[in-house]
């Protein structure tokens, strides 16, 4: 039985292939194994093994394990998983699923850093798998050559943050942009600088992410500046506009934002695009947008912590979430597109179509992935960061 304590069709080549940050390496390998039987027969074959750079795909494991009961802790974000999957997960393997939750990617590297968690499967995001590769958090356990990581597709394969897929798999990928309700918002919200206007007439309703890096990500382009700045002057506007802008604000809290925004507690909240999806279907008056100044595009990985106790339960686990009709059920519960080729066929016609999943072309040349601030950003990052939650 999972125990639980309590986020983030196939538009990758549409939005990350603007980038040019993702190189093409593609993946080759046998059948799927275990979970979401129909996947195998039904999903395209893989890419050939030979793509533009040259390179060999990883054969799978030959001494891949096999499921022999036991547990695998999770360490995910909220609400970022189906409860019927993992029960699923469960039936089909055998292993129990202990799930514990986070809200930020800091929230997570804080907890492994200080030890005494026992986890076996974490969901970071892309900077933050490279942060933590650098630190020697990471186990290598070369998700690339797991049998379905043949599903990989190639644009998630050479990433700036994870050359190779040697520490990673793919799980979600979005942006983070803004969600209002226009009727009762009492403005147009079209830039960042909307959001975070002092004088906006939705004070009192506006919400945004306990997100320090997506907090001051956005911060930084309302005042005319780039994430990862190591520009002191662009701090101190950036302090000024949130101090202006906190009195505003109803919530700082990336928990229960589709609750909140679906039932109009708040009515403006930055927002992933996946749980905003989940919120309009219960609110049909919101709007996505995607800020003039830019947009994050960012993805989400399954990784193995240094340190954990059932790592083949890990690799099983990460295995079975690459089979395409098991990602493409998370797709449908937490309204993110995914890094599995064939995973489409097992989408909802409605995410296909929703223009807070598929980029609009209008919008594409916004979103860009943000690849990790240095040193001198990070501690500038966080100053500003602990003033304003002070």
């Amino acid at each position: 039985m999972t125990r639980w304590k309590n986020r983030r069709m196939s538009s990758l080549a549409l939005a990350l292939g603007l980038t040019g940050m993702l190189a093409l390496a593609a993946c080759g390998g046998e059948t799927t194994m275990g979970g979401g039987s129909e996947a195998a027969s039904s999903a395209p074959a893989p890419a050939s093994s030979d793509s533009g750079g040259g390179e060999t795909s990883p054969e799978p494991a030959a001494d891949f394990p096999t499921p022999n009961g036991g547990e695998v802790n999770l360490y995910n974000w909220t609400d970022y998983i189906s409860p019927e999957l993992l029960e699923r997960f469960e039936s089909e393997t055998g292993i129990t699923v202990n799930l514990d939750n986070y809200d930020s990617n800091e929230t997570m590297l804080a907890k492994l850093q200080a030890g005494g968690a026992n986890y076996d499967v974490i969901v970071p995001s892309d900077y933050m798998v490279a942060q933590m590769i650098e630190l020697g958090l990471l186990q290598e356990v070369d998700p690339a050559s797991f049998p379905n990581g043949q599903f990989i597709k190639p644009e998630f394969m050479d990433v700036y943050f994870d050359p190779g897929r040697k520490y990673s798999a793919p799980y979600m990928y979005g942006t983070t942009g803004i969600a209002y309700d226009p009727t009762k918002a009492g403005l147009e919200i079209t830039s960042w600088a909307d959001f975070f206007a002092a004088d906006s007439p939705a004070a009192g309703k506006i919400g945004t992410l306990n997100d320090q890096v997506e907090v001051i990500h956005a911060a930084l382009r309302a005042v005319g500046s780039a994430p990862c700045s190591t520009n002191r002057d662009d701090y101190i506007k950036v302090e000024e506009l949130l101090a202006g802008w906190k009195p505003n604000l109803a919530v700082i809290n990336s928990d229960g934002v589709i609750g909140r925004m679906a039932s109009g507690e708040q009515t403006v909240h930055m927002m992933w695009n996946g749980a905003f999806t989940r919120a309009q279907a219960d609110n049909p008056n919101l709007q996505y947008v995607y800020p003039a100044e830019g947009i994050t595009l960012w993805s989400d990985n399954f990784a193995v912590p240094v340190g954990a106790q059932n790592v083949d339960n890990a690799k099983i686990f990460i295995n079975w979430m690459m089979d395409p009709a098991n990602i493409g059920e998370a797709t449908n519960f937490v309204g993110y597109d995914n890094g599995i080729t064939g995973s489409s066929e097992f989408m909802t016609a409605e995410l296909g179509a929703n223009p807070a999943v598929v980029i609009p072309e209008e919008f594409k040349a916004l979103a860009a992935p943000v690849p990790g601030c240095s040193v001198e950003a990070i501690d500038l990052y966080d100053q500003v960061w602990t003033n304003f939650k002070k």
